[in-house]
């Protein structure tokens, strides 16, 4: 799982027919983690590509160049995420709607609602570049984000 808060943090590309293969990995690699994952962003896996899975219970969902169009009835929630520690309280919607792409590119546009729009969304943030740290002071981002760049130059050295 890729941790890295830089290229975390750039917007995903739009997804592509030539991307199908990274549908299939990300899918493989969600099923993998099961036991402690719930969806996953293509750039998790080290791939900027505008590309998710999501669990919806019995199965998982591919959502490739996924949009929120719509939202509703705001709530805070606490929300844990594989690239980093901890928890986090984050804005999000009880209800969604979403255009996207299935795996074979087909589009769709579909209500969620609940905890599958609470993933949905967390894993769009991915895509738009939003990090855990974003809904941080700046203090406490600032913070954070010296102790990321000293990581990083620890592990160049």
């Amino acid at each position: 799982i890729n941790k890295d808060i830089f290229f975390l943090s750039q917007k995903a590309e739009i997804a592509t027919r030539e991307d199908s293969e990274v549908i299939v990995d990300l899918m493989d690699t969600l099923y993998a983690h099961e036991e402690d994952c719930i969806g996953m962003a293509a750039n998790m896996i080290g791939v900027n590509k505008r590309i998710i899975a999501v669990s919806m219970g019995a199965f998982n969902v591919a959502m490739v160049n996924p949009y929120i169009v719509s939202r509703s009835r705001p709530y805070e929630a606490e929300e844990g995420c594989l690239c980093h520690k901890g928890e986090k309280k984050v804005k999000r919607f009880m209800d969604i709607e979403v255009e996207y792409q299935d795996a074979t590119f087909h589009p769709h546009k579909q209500k969620f609602t609940g905890w599958i729009a609470e993933v949905i969304q967390h894993e769009i943030d991915h895509l738009n570049g939003v990090l855990f740290i974003d809904y941080l002071s700046k203090l406490k981002r600032d913070r954070v984000l010296k102790k990321f760049t000293k990581a990083a130059k620890r592990a160049g050295e």
